[in-house]
């Protein structure tokens, strides 16, 4: 779904008092702004022309006060009481028009507005107050009607993401286009569970992703905007833009309705925050497996995800048929940092994060020892982020040469203990091979002789060790040596003869490997 909304920096409600003083019908009147110059990016929520001098009673905040000061000539403290009144009822600024009253700025109005802090500004020129409060109203109701209607737009895109089906990023990806800033979701830990916006500005953020979150979680500012994610009375994360060099009033709108799509997005799709941390891991796991992304770049991923990586030892695990739910709660129980991500064909990936003195091989001997019926293949550790994704496919690669049927296999297994049968998966996809296979065992390649496959793939790997394959199989050995004679009959093999034996055993290996 694709969507043409007008960027957000020109839609927001409110003009400030910078923006009305560079209007062409303010500059003819030749502005000088003589006090609270460093207030100038207040915003003007009206613009209210006024000569009496008890004028504060009549606001309620945010005017642009127009006068000509009449009625304060000659009464300096009329004129400090006046500027003390439009403070109080925070007004956004005073424009004075000089020559009916006064001939140049007065010093006590100026004063009382340099120490209050409120924007005085002085037309030297002579000028309608008609005309500027007819354009700036006009002005303010056009762009709190294209404010409403921006909002009604971007919950209108975001909702109709939703009820597609799209993923959360895609969401994110929207909510990005429109702010034109990095987005980053996170947990109320401000662990990082997704990002969006263009890449280079992502990781700039991340970087230094700790100190930015402690910042930005204390107050709001330098485009800084961030929206709580919860109902019902409970938070699980928020939503922050970036960076945002729109409107604050804008961007908090923004962010107020994008919040509101990724709460919708989570009752509806039935996931929960914990299932975007799951997304998060999954994410950069596999990349790191991948290779496409250099292990560089997902520095700042991985350490916005909580990860320690700073004078760390890394161990890439990948576990077969594992639950996930089960290796993040083990990692926990045990107090090994880590992240957790299901990868594909029931691989689970798993990267601990131990310090430099902790003894790798005996935790992880731990780790695997409070898993129920699953091995663990495993990588040698890393101490370089960049040696991590080597030690990633190294485990990958051991775990599917497990999985292919080896047996007697300590709880961790590591390339030393996959022996041919690492090899042979590694050049499982050559037809050389693949043409290998299919003539070494083309006597059984078919569903009558399954059985018989199953017996050889069983005496072989026992090391021809036909107690232990009668046992396994739960026949009697006479029965046994029935299957052994018709295996050797169908491929015209003498399994006793050392060599036919391991040229059988290399083909089965290759056969199994281009199965899985």
């Amino acid at each position: 779904m694709s969507t043409t909304l007008e960027p957000l920096e020109s839609l927001a409600p409110t003009l400030s008092v910078r923006q009305v003083l560079m209007l062409e019908r303010v500059l003819a009147g030749e502005p000088e702004v003589v006090a609270g110059a460093s207030q100038l990016d207040r915003a003007v929520r009206w613009v209210h022309v006024a000569e009496a001098a008890d004028v504060g009673v009549m606001l309620s905040g945010g005017e642009m006060v127009l006068t000509t000061g009449v009625l304060l000539t000659g009464d300096e403290s009329k004129q400090a009481e006046y500027i003390q009144s439009l403070h109080r009822a925070e007004a956004a600024a005073v424009v004075l028009g000089l020559g009916r009253a006064f001939p140049a700025p007065p010093d006590v109005m100026r004063r009382a507005a340099e120490r209050c802090g409120l924007p005085m500004v002085v037309l030297h020129r002579p000028f309608p107050f008609a005309e500027l409060t007819e354009e700036v109203q006009a002005r303010l109701v056009r762009r709190k009607f294209a404010a409403v209607s921006m909002s009604e737009a971007v919950r209108t895109a975001l909702t109709g993401l939703i009820t597609a089906g799209a993923p959360l990023q895609r969401m994110l990806d929207e909510i990005a286009h429109h702010s034109g800033c990095p987005v980053v979701v996170t947990n109320l830990a401000h662990r990082v569970l997704a990002t969006a916006g263009e890449r280079s500005a992502v990781d700039d953020v991340l970087r230094d992703w700790e100190r930015i979150a402690r910042q930005a979680g204390g107050s709001e500012g330098d485009g800084w905007i961030r929206a709580e994610l919860g109902g019902r009375g409970e938070r699980w994360g928020q939503i922050m833009l970036c960076g945002y060099r729109g409107d604050a009033a804008t961007g908090r709108l923004l962010a107020d309705r994008a919040a509101e799509a990724l709460v919708l997005h989570r009752m509806l799709g039935g996931t929960s925050a914990h299932t975007w941390e799951e997304q998060s891991a999954q994410s950069l796991l596999t990349d790191l497996v991948s290779g496409v992304v250099p292990a560089r770049q997902l520095l700042p991923r991985a350490r916005a995800a909580g990860l320690p990586v700073n004078r760390r030892t890394f161990v890439p695990l990948v576990v077969r048929d594992g639950d996930p739910a089960e290796l993040d709660r083990v990692l926990r129980l045990l107090g090994l940092p880590g992240i957790v991500a299901e990868l594909a064909d029931g691989a689970t990936a798993v990267l601990l994060s131990l310090a430099r003195d902790q003894d790798a091989t005996v935790l992880t001997a731990n780790f695997a020892a409070r898993l129920s019926r699953t091995v663990v293949a495993a990588a040698d550790p890393r101490t370089a982020w960049d040696d991590v994704p080597a030690g990633m496919r190294e485990a990958r690669h051991v775990a599917d040469a497990v999985a292919s049927g080896a047996l007697d296999l300590p709880a961790v297994v590591r390339l030393k203990d996959v022996h041919l049968r690492g090899l042979v998966r590694l050049l499982r996809d050559d037809p050389h091979v693949q043409s290998f296979a299919e003539r070494e065992l083309d006597g059984l390649l078919c569903g009558a002789g399954d059985d018989l496959l199953a017996v050889l793939r069983t005496y072989l790997a026992t090391g021809r060790n036909k107690s232990r394959t009668a046992q396994l199989h739960h026949v009697s050995r006479p029965a046994l040596y029935r299957r052994l004679e018709a295996i050797q009959g169908r491929l015209g093999v003498d399994l006793d003869d050392f060599e036919q034996a391991a040229s059988v055993h290399i083909a089965l290996l290759a056969h199994d490997a281009q199965q899985g």
